[in-house]
């Protein structure tokens, strides 16, 4: 049986009064998120119980992923087809500021495999995307979180510690605006919900350029996270390590993480200067 992990950002299909929503087209790119999340090969029953779908609805969707070349399914159980890497292409090809997140991420994957090596645990590069940030890639020496990250995987930004660099590097009208609109739910009863908080939290984590989340997206993990520079100072991603709790308290993670953290953004920093 699947069941919807805790750290997991919500996979349910949406539900809205607003006339101009196509509900149709939600529940299939619901179906498709959860596919991403949970598969790598989910029955349509497992789907409608993820998405909140009627077991019918999901079937209506799977089969027309399948039609559509989206999909492919083998002994009633479902999986995304290559083609969905077509639908990632034209964002890894787009531009976050000035650099392209393909590029980006070319130049951060063997960074990150160094840090991984050297701190033994996993490492990871994101860009603020909306409420979430979106890994460009990664690096795992182990597997800490209940669920399985991976490029492209997305989590709720105000409570991971990528999420808060790259919120706090935003300028004061726009960290506003996302701090108005943003959804801070307790996924452990450590997570920040109060807005007012969050944004003192933010300031702490600008002023001192890095954050650290203590178990609030997950218990039992401990995260660290730095801002990746352009030249100009712009901060175009961020860069973490996740660890469990029984392996590094906050202490350990100033100490010994964020030096190799800080080296890790300066390298990635330097290599898109040059190319």
């Amino acid at each position: 049986m699947v069941a919807q992990s805790p750290g997991m950002p919500d996979n349910r299909a949406p539900v809205t009064t607003d006339p101009d929503f196509m509900q149709s087209l939600a529940r299939g790119l619901t179906v498709m998120r959860a596919l991403a999340a949970h598969g790598p090969a989910l029955t349509a029953s497992e789907i409608a119980r993820l998405t909140g779908l009627s077991r019918a609805a999901a079937g209506r969707c799977l089969h027309t992923l399948v039609v559509t070349g989206y999909a492919t399914s083998a002994g009633g159980a479902y999986r995304l087809a290559p083609t969905v890497v077509s639908l990632a292409s034209p964002f890894l090809a787009a531009t976050p500021s000035v650099l392209g997140a393909a590029a980006l991420a070319r130049v951060a994957q063997p960074r990150l495999e160094q840090l991984a090596a050297h701190l033994h645990e996993s490492s990871s590069l994101a860009v603020l995307d909306g409420d979430e940030v979106v890994y460009l890639a990664r690096a795992a020496a182990r597997r800490i979180l209940s669920i399985e990250l991976a490029v492209g995987s997305r989590l709720p930004a105000a409570v991971t510690s990528m999420g808060r660099v790259l919120l706090a590097a935003l300028d004061e009208p726009l960290r506003s605006q996302v701090l108005a609109r943003v959804r801070l739910d307790a996924h452990t009863p450590r997570t920040i919900v109060d807005r007012h908080r969050l944004d003192v939290e933010l300031d702490t984590v600008r002023a001192q350029g890095f954050a650290i989340v203590d178990q609030e997206l997950e218990l039992g993990l401990r995260s660290i996270a730095v801002p990746v520079r352009r030249a100009d100072g712009v901060v175009v991603a961020a860069i973490n390590a996740g660890v469990h709790v029984a392996r590094a308290d906050t202490t350990a993670l100033r100490r010994e993480f964020l030096p190799a953290l800080q080296q890790a953004a300066a390298s990635i920093a330097a290599a898109l200067v040059t190319g």
